[in-house]
């Protein structure tokens, strides 16, 4: 078969619908047939000489899916192909122009060559079928054909709002405006509005009684205290007294007597220098192993350093 003349256009680019100048992209589709009668090498030469990037496939892979083209990609696209070709594409031809139409771009051509007389009737309800736009004469034996361009976005109208009623507006703004003839009612100081008997800490009447039914047993400070308890605690443990058994006196159950307060002094001052200390008398707030025969300690339990050690005069074995 001889090769075919085809009219190609020399410009680089092509004018997209939006009136954007794009490089033009070409896909060329041949067969063994055309391939060995040269005209699928001779056209693609011819592409290529004019500027026009060019893909070539062979028609089996396109069918068969073996090749992937992308869509909406190619400005045109040239088929050549023998007639023997053409016939036993017939079963398949309606799907090969759906995959070629998908990777055409808006307005791109696609140039169908060597149709033999049988087939362009055929073909042209083919092209029409799978949304081509035919641009050459039924009875050409080249048959040119065009994608449509892409559809533009319909309007929809967008209802405005209406603007608001004036006198409306006006009633509207006038709830949140201070009128200037009202008086200022001034600043108020908040210490005046408590009265002596609220400053006085009341009283708690709802706590739970103790054992014995005598003393009201009040509720321990909790944890991170903000309602003052922990520090009535800490005042009240502070200004108790503070009483050493002397267990090692000549009577029967030994002495108790209260400590002064320089005592307390050395005793505090002991305590912090305690961590100090290597003897066992620097070691008291450890427990009995670590105290001396002396120690006014004996016989309690081990105490943090610095912490106050307070007897119950109260206790049962005393």
């Amino acid at each position: 078969m001889a090769p075919t003349a085809t009219f190609l256009q020399t410009s680089p680019s092509v004018e997209t619908p939006t009136g954007k100048l794009i490089e033009r992209r070409s896909l060329v589709v041949g067969s063994l047939t055309t391939a060995r009668d040269g005209s699928y090498q001779s056209l693609i030469s011819d592409l290529a000489t004019h500027g026009e990037e060019v893909e070539k496939h062979l028609l089996d892979r396109i069918v068969d899916n073996a090749a992937s083209l992308t869509p909406l990609y190619f400005t045109s696209i040239y088929i050549t192909l023998g007639s023997s070709d053409y016939t036993s594409l017939l079963p398949q031809l309606s799907s090969f122009l759906s995959i070629l139409f998908s990777s055409l771009a808006p307005l791109g051509k696609l140039h169908a060559l060597h149709v033999e007389e049988n087939i362009v009737p055929k073909l042209s309800a083919d092209l029409t079928a799978s949304g081509y736009e035919l641009l050459s004469s039924p009875d050409s034996l080249a048959i040119l054909a065009q994608r449509p361009p892409a559809p533009s976005p319909a309007a929809v109208s967008l209802r405005l709002r209406r603007p608001l009623n004036p006198a409306k507006k006006s009633s509207k703004a006038a709830v949140w405006t201070l009128s200037s003839s009202t008086p200022s009612p001034g600043t108020i100081d908040a210490s005046t509005l408590l009265t002596p008997e609220d400053r006085v800490r009341p009283i708690p009447t709802c706590e739970p009684p103790a054992a014995d039914g005598g003393v009201i047993r009040r509720k321990r400070a909790c944890k991170g205290c903000t309602c003052g308890l922990a520090e009535l605690e800490a005042e009240e443990v502070s200004k108790s007294p503070v009483v050493v058994l002397d267990t090692h006196a000549d009577n029967e159950g030994g002495t108790i007597r209260e400590m002064s307060a320089s005592d307390l002094e050395k005793l505090k001052v002991a305590a912090q220098n305690a961590g100090k200390a290597t003897s066992s008398c620097g070691s008291c707030f450890l427990g009995d192993a670590f105290r001396c025969a002396g120690c006014p300690y004996l016989g309690l339990p081990a105490f943090e350093p610095g912490q106050k050690v307070v007897i119950d005069v109260g206790m049962d074995d005393i």
